[in-house]
């Protein structure tokens, strides 16, 4: 009557908090499992972002209580996003549901299953449903467990929660608050103990992660608390990588672009959202920087860091976009040539101001836009990677690669998946590979010896 699995919606810090909370059961005995079918116990983690994403965590809740029928003692959660964006009203969609969990309040999972559980030892009906959304002081700096029985080469640290920018599009700031960040010595100790268990890259997470800290920590010698947290992650030995995602054009100040030069650990790639190319659109997103600022930010990166990767978030199809408005994206999409992009067609969020501008998009003109997009990312990533061929990678290996025998996977420090013949030794290693073959999303090569 232990057994948890947890599936997760969304984005990389929902994976890390549902990570968080999976070793902070385990630490009170739960066992995590791989399959619901397995599972005593079963928690969503969700994502608002879009309608569809709300609409399959509860399609999948509402499938998941036919097992109440064969098992009247199995628990059913919802957490994150969703879980703070509809609040009780999901009880009136999913009236058999155990647990309502909001943002702020992951580290209470354990307390409430070990609460329900206690009730069904003493043969007591189930309690009603348990709700718990409230704001914490704090919440910040309770997401640093990591599963440290498996050495992992690549793991995520959230250094904040919250946002504060109020686009008009995003219903983030409902769901998770104002930002907090956590303190710059916790987050270099989780980072260490990282490295000591093996870890070789690290991903800073936050919903606007080059804000962080600036509310709280001091600027010193002209940077900011994100980049004097690079620099203090960059001394760690052992560590040979470090990413951060997702910033934010307007907090991307010369002190952060000069990181790109100075750090050594710092790779060269950056997911950078643009979401439209058009000013006018940027201005009803609330998004504050024009195309021509960030067409300049691209090219201040690619003064300091020439074969810089790019990948953006774009949005078709937002409140009065025109096909002036959309060409203007189109065109600064394809002349920046990102090598990556998530694309979205614009999702009406109940709530934000965008849900109530006019001149809503109709289903086919979004869809059309995002094709057009979609081809044009094609053809850019095809080239950069095509880009590669002859050319000798150095490769942090993940794993094993789905397919074939004895091949592995591994990335570049572009970000860019490549595939290889070598052995399972080499997992965790920085290795050097020579680039033969490229496809749209993955190349391929053959191990250098040296």
């Amino acid at each position: 009557m232990n057994r948890v699995y947890i599936k997760t919606y969304g984005c990389q810090m929902n994976e890390r908090d549902s990570e968080a909370v999976s070793e902070m059961l385990r630490g009170r005995g739960y066992s995590i499992v791989q399959h619901e079918e397995d599972a005593d116990v079963v928690l969503l983690n969700t994502c608002s972002v879009r309608e569809q994403a709300e609409q399959k965590a509860i399609g999948k809740a509402g499938y998941l209580k036919r097992r109440l029928r064969k098992n009247p003692n199995f628990i059913l959660g919802v957490m994150g996003c969703m879980a703070q964006n509809r609040g009780v009203e999901l009880i009136d969609k999913l009236p058999d549901i155990d647990l309502i969990i909001g943002t702020q309040k992951f580290h209470q999972v354990p307390d409430h299953l070990d609460n329900i559980f206690k009730t069904l030892e003493g043969q007591g009906p189930k309690p009603s449903t348990i709700v718990d959304l409230e704001n914490e002081q704090g919440s910040q700096n309770t997401i640093v467990a990591h599963n440290l029985d498996k050495r992992k080469v690549s793991a995520f640290i959230s250094i904040m929660q919250g946002c504060n920018m109020n686009c008009t599009f995003c219903i983030v700031p409902k769901t998770r608050g104002r930002e907090r960040c956590r303190p710059i010595e916790s987050i270099v100790e989780e980072a260490h103990e990282l490295v000591e268990n093996g870890t070789k890259e690290i991903t800073l997470l936050g919903q606007i992660v080059n804000s962080y800290g600036r509310r709280e920590i001091p600027f010193i010698q002209g940077k900011s608390p994100f980049v004097q947290l690079l620099e203090r992650l960059n001394e760690i030995k052992g560590l040979e990588r470090i990413r951060f995602t997702s910033p934010h054009p307007r907090g991307f100040k010369q002190d952060l672009v000069e990181a790109y030069r100075d750090l050594p650990k710092l790779c060269e790639y950056i997911h950078l959202p643009m979401q439209s190319g058009s000013s006018k659109i940027l201005k009803k997103m609330n998004r504050p920087y024009s195309r021509e600022r960030f067409k300049q930010l691209v090219g201040d990166l690619r003064s300091v860091v020439p074969d810089m990767y790019f990948s953006t978030d774009i949005i078709v199809g937002f409140p009065g976009e025109t096909d002036q408005d959309f060409e203007l994206t189109r065109n600064l999409f394809e002349e920046i040539g990102f090598e990556m992009a998530f694309i979205f067609k614009y999702s009406t969020r109940t709530g934000t101001p965008a849900a109530i501008l006019e001149d809503q998009i109709p289903k086919e003109v979004k869809e059309e836009r995002n094709q057009i997009l979609l081809s044009i990312l094609e053809k850019a990533s095809l080239k950069r990677n095509q880009n590669l061929i002859g050319t000798t990678q150095e490769i942090l290996v993940e794993g094993p690669a789905r397919k074939g025998e004895n091949m592995f996977v591994g990335r570049n420090r572009g970000f860019r998946k490549v595939v290889f013949s070598g052995s399972e030794r080499l997992i965790g290693e920085l290795v050097p590979v020579k680039i033969e073959e490229a496809s749209v999303t993955t190349v391929r090569g053959s191990l250098v010896i040296q």
